[in-house]
């Protein structure tokens, strides 16, 4: 693309997107609210004409006169000159359609809002969210992401994290939901692994382009995800090399793409955290396994369950408990053993505690044990022995044990 193209034919919507996710950094603001406020095409336009010739002139020929008459406060807007002077020196480069070739190679797409593909989730990030998404793979993908659970964790991952992240992604899978994760080395491949292996469609969210492997050791796996219907999926185009700053803008797509985040092990200062900050402040549930107390590697998931962003969790079904759709996924209640008499009120528990276990003793007496009046006692025996908890006794009471039968 000439980048003089605003003096010749106009970009469609969908190609000016693209020219800026190559023109901005993930997450910025500024052109966030400039698109938004201008639409990607003159947005992208006003850059041009900037570059060339100033800001000032640009809202002039671009936008127009605006409520000042010139442009001129609008032209001195610190963060916009700011951001069009990076923009600039990135525009003179921009060819968006050798970046749309290169992708069409892979056998990818490029997605906008407003396409079926595109998932919803991301629109929660407002003017954070990307400009267009660089995909290779699920041309469904936002339905593959309308049940989604993100687990994430450290690279530096024990054997116990790993493990830990396999069970839950194949139970993420086998409840029919999609595993989202950034495909790194640690827990983040368990988990696509654990996607994998049950047959189950996973997403990878790459700080890259969706042609850079990274980390390269994951390239075959990441091949495999595609394999089976799965997505790579990026904010940026292809050739991009990831950096610092983009690991941690992509970190807010993993949180936005998902209905539920969960951090399988993480150090105290992971990104992992990043992510699960982010779906915090996004208002998507978060939780957390919990690991050994001695365990540095899970230093992360205590300081999140402590600091009550997050809820422990410990196995697929409370993670879909979590993420999943109201009515369909709640999880069961834990099964534990019911001891006689767990249900009764701290008056009648007090009285058949009171109770003894062979021969009868009259209410008095079982009232003075109990430390309660012979009227409450009366009453809490009338209940127990409905309960076929308590007996008559000759002239007293007495404790019945569940192979005692009705004790009369």
């Amino acid at each position: 693309m000439s980048a003089q193209w605003w003096e010749g034919e106009r970009l469609d919507e969908r190609r000016a997107r693209a020219a800026w996710s190559a023109l901005a950094e993930p997450g910025d603001l500024v052109a966030g609210a400039l698109v938004a406020s201008l639409g990607p095409v003159d947005a992208l336009a006003l850059v041009g004409v900037a570059a060339r010739g100033g800001l000032h002139e640009a809202w002039a020929q671009v936008v127009g006169p605006g409520p000042d008459a010139d442009g001129s406060s609008r032209s001195r807007d610190p963060r916009v000159e700011r951001s069009v002077r990076r923009w600039a020196a990135r525009f003179a480069d921009l060819d968006v359609d050798a970046d749309l070739g290169a992708l069409a190679e892979l056998g990818g797409m490029f997605v906008v809002p407003h396409d079926d593909a595109w998932p919803r989730g991301l629109d929660a990030l407002g003017l954070a969210a990307p400009f267009g998404i660089w995909l290779r793979g699920a041309a469904n993908l936002g339905v593959a992401l309308h049940r989604a659970v993100a687990l994430v964790g450290a690279r530096a991952s024990t054997s116990y994290g790993e493990r830990v992240a396999l069970e839950l992604a194949a139970g993420v899978v086998d409840a029919g939901a999609c595993v989202v994760s950034g495909g790194a080395y640690g827990i983040d491949a368990a988990a696509h692994r654990g996607a994998l292996g049950r047959g189950g469609r996973t997403v990878v969210v790459l700080a890259g382009g969706v042609d850079r492997a990274y980390p390269a050791g994951n390239a075959r796996m990441f091949e495999a995800v595609v394999g089976e219907g799965g997505a790579l999926l990026a904010e940026v185009p292809p050739g991009r090399t990831p950096t610092k700053s983009r690991f941690l803008q992509r970190n807010r797509l993993i949180a936005a793409a998902a209905s539920a985040t969960v951090v399988v092990e993480a150090a105290w200062r992971s990104g992992a955290m990043s992510t699960a900050h982010h779906a915090a402040r996004l208002l998507r549930p978060v939780g957390a396994v919990p690991g050994p107390v001695t365990s540095v590697a899970s230093a992360g998931c205590h300081r999140l369950l402590r600091e009550g962003s997050a809820v422990c969790v410990t196995d697929a079904a409370e993670v879909m408990d979590l993420a999943g759709l109201v009515g369909r996924d709640l999880a069961d209640e834990p099964v534990v053993d019911a001891r006689r008499g767990d249900e009764l009120d701290p008056e009648s528990a007090r009285v058949l505690d009171a109770l003894p276990r062979r021969t009868g003793a009259d209410v008095a007496a079982v009232a003075a044990r109990a430390g309660v009046t012979a009227y409450e006692a009366e009453a809490a025996l009338g209940l127990l022995e409905l309960r076929g908890l308590a007996a008559r006794s000759g002239s007293g009471w007495r404790w019945l044990s569940a192979s005692n039968g009705s004790g009369r």
